[in-house]
């Protein structure tokens, strides 16, 4: 009777399995061309993980989908999701880069092609198991049964032809070191990754430097672009994303190098104050105590080896 009254008490306290839905809804944003818009909130048991930009081209013989996204049941969402669209195949799963908002998903896609750059693999190879076991203490039961799933197919930048439309990769460095961004040139939607956050605070655990991430922007706002999909936020039509990105990139610098300089703690610059043309931006306080600790013994670093 004991184990009964356990029992039942521990099932209403677990949440219904019908509660773990992600509920996706694709929009489609241009001809043959789906958006999958997650929250520009932080990981959480109450959104599962679902803070990222994922989607699909539906091309004349099957299905490109970009990025798989947090969990194995956010990919299988994503697949349904795509069914209720299309009844075309998957065709192959493009991968922009390593973090697990974007590739934990991947075990749904296990029948296709799973592409990647080589750095991205490498990454996930080296960090997967360490980031889906956070994953699991973020968000819980959301990640039930997944698992690190690696790239079968190694992307190289240049022209993809496939079904009748024509891609441009571009690999780039600025956000994880090894980040492929997308352009569509049927549509001139350009699928940015994370090198481009749109009202979200940017993330830089792993950025080979800022300097390097501004010049990728320089590249991907001079392609023939006509929509931006950022990795996370909204969907633009203008050079919006790119502009806040590039003053929030000069300022963080600026604040960086200023307090190498004069020899600031890192715990004076965690509390520096957030310009104000910032406060609508998600998380931007968040970001910027993770940004310092991750970037500021470069700066400190940088500014011993200028005195010597």
């Amino acid at each position: 009777m004991r184990w009964l009254l356990l029992l039942t008490l521990l099932a209403c306290a677990l949440p219904a399995r019908s509660e773990f839905d992600y509920a996706l809804q694709p929009r489609q944003i241009a001809e043959g061309v789906w958006l999958v818009e997650g929250s520009t909130e932080n990981f959480a048991q109450s959104n599962g993980g679902n803070i990222v930009n994922s989607g699909f081209i539906v091309t004349d013989q099957g299905v490109l989908v970009i990025d798989s996204g947090p969990s194995k049941r956010y990919g299988e969402a994503l697949r349904q999701a795509i069914a209720r669209v299309t009844d075309k195949p998957v065709l192959q799963l493009l991968l922009t880069h390593h973090h697990p908002d974007h590739v934990l998903g991947n075990q749904a896609f296990a029948d296709v092609p799973i592409a990647a750059l080589a750095g991205t693999t490498a990454l996930l190879e080296e960090q997967g198991e360490a980031m889906a076991e956070n994953m699991y203490r973020l968000v819980g039961d959301w990640m039930r049964g997944t698992e690190v799933l690696l790239p079968t197919q190694e992307l190289e930048a240049g022209a993809l032809h496939i079904g009748g439309r024509q891609l441009r990769l571009l690999a780039l460095r600025g956000h994880t070191g090894a980040d492929l961004a997308i352009l569509d040139e049927s549509s001139g939607v350009l699928f940015a990754g994370d090198l481009v956050f749109y009202q979200r605070a940017l993330t830089t655990p792993g950025t080979p430097g800022l300097d390097v991430w501004l010049g990728d922007l320089e590249r991907l706002q001079a392609l023939p672009w006509k929509l931006i999909v950022p990795g996370h936020g909204p969907l633009a039509e203008s050079a919006a994303p790119f502009e806040q990105m590039r003053d929030y990139l000069a300022w963080l610098d600026e604040l960086l190098r200023n307090g190498a300089a004069a020899g600031a703690e890192m715990n004076e610059l965690i509390r520096a104050p957030i310009p104000e043309r910032f406060a609508a931006v998600s998380l931007s306080r968040y970001e910027l105590i993770r940004s310092v600790s991750h970037l500021y013994p470069r700066y400190e670093r940088a500014q011993f080896e200028q005195l010597d």
